[in-house]
């Protein structure tokens, strides 16, 4: 998920999911049509099978940690950077997709 997540904003959005040289178009295409994060989700799942495969509770207090930045990051410099970015299409996008939990379906997008 996540190569696929790096690819639609090369392939899509044309720019990289880096703030230094983001998006010229707002990537809603793959997995963006069912979450709006799926790169820190893909991520958070990772450390989440690390730390129950190996047994670390080390690394589940890692993803705590990491879920705290990720949520402070895309609520207070993220969400408002795209919307002064794309304008009235984030803000559809937003009220159509969710930020963390993948809906079923992808329509409506």
């Amino acid at each position: 998920m996540l190569l696929e997540a790096f690819a639609r904003f090369v392939l899509d959005g044309i720019g990289t999911p880096a703030p230094v040289a983001p998006t010229e178009r707002l990537v809603i295409g793959g997995a963006y049509r069912y979450v709006r994060n799926p790169m820190y989700l893909a991520v958070g799942s990772v450390i989440l099978g690390q730390a129950l495969l190996l047994g670390r509770p080390a690394l589940v207090a890692y993803l705590a940690c990491f879920a705290v930045a990720v949520v402070a990051f895309v609520r207070l410099y993220e969400e408002p950077t795209l919307e002064a970015r794309y304008g009235d299409d984030y803000v559809t996008y937003r009220e159509r997709v969710p930020r963390w939990w993948p809906r079923r379906s992808g329509d409506g997008v």
